[in-house]
């Protein structure tokens, strides 16, 4: 049985190498963890004797096959607990994050089971972000940052950022998943875009919101 502190970690490196393609450094892993390299450095040489990862010094961390499960594992139940109370208790998407990384930690594989037939077996979350099937396969779709996208319309298909901030901020104008933007006008100084949001309202996206907003062509 491992420590909360010890699934949370496995999560950390297995969605920094997921985003980045690459084995995970100390500073990359505190960043995500919100702690200090030199903590980093103890869980990781913990995590090892367990065989939970591999290290190699100057390159970084990876997931061993039975980290990666427990990890996914982790995600899975996150996500699902995210569907659960945002559509069953009507919670919303800036409140889920905090109660399901509590949620995340119960061990019974039923219980998962159950919940995800109960909710229809959902593909996505709250924040668009894959849901992994009991086998840890993600379904992956077609999307790309706002910021890089180079169409004229498109459809918000998931958020980057999951803070209660940003999240707060996104529905002070409308914005959310599966509404519309056009692209209106994009300003090369900053990188911002002005949109228009559902055909009802004008706004002008910051680059640093573009950058955390996912979408995908109408």
């Amino acid at each position: 049985m491992l420590t909360q502190t010890e699934e949370n970690y496995l999560k950390a490196i297995f969605k920094v190498t997921e985003r980045q393609d690459s084995p995970a450094n100390t500073n990359a892993i505190a960043t995500e963890m919100k702690t200090s390299a030199a903590s980093v450095s103890d869980m990781i040489s913990r995590l090892d004797k367990k065989q939970l990862v591999h290290y190699e010094k100057w390159k970084g961390v990876t997931l061993s096959g039975e980290g990666r499960k427990i990890a996914t594992d982790l995600i899975r139940k996150h996500r699902l607990w995210e569907v659960f109370l945002t559509e069953k208790l009507q919670f919303s998407w800036d409140e889920v994050h905090p109660i399901a990384e509590q949620l995340e930690h119960i061990h019974s594989d039923e219980l998962v089971s159950r919940l995800d037939a109960f909710l229809g077996h959902p593909k996505y979350d709250p924040h668009g972000d894959p849901i992994p099937d009991e086998n840890g396969n993600f379904a992956y779709r077609k999307q790309v940052l706002l910021s890089e996208f180079d169409g004229k319309e498109a459809v918000i298909v998931g958020v980057d950022e999951h803070t209660t901030q940003f999240l707060q901020y996104l529905d002070q104008f409308g914005i959310g998943l599966g509404i519309k933007l056009i692209i209106l006008e994009k300003y090369g100084y900053d990188g911002s875009l002005k949109v228009s949001i559902n055909n009802q309202r004008e706004h002008v996206l910051s680059q640093k919101v573009t950058q955390n907003l996912f979408v995908k062509k109408v």
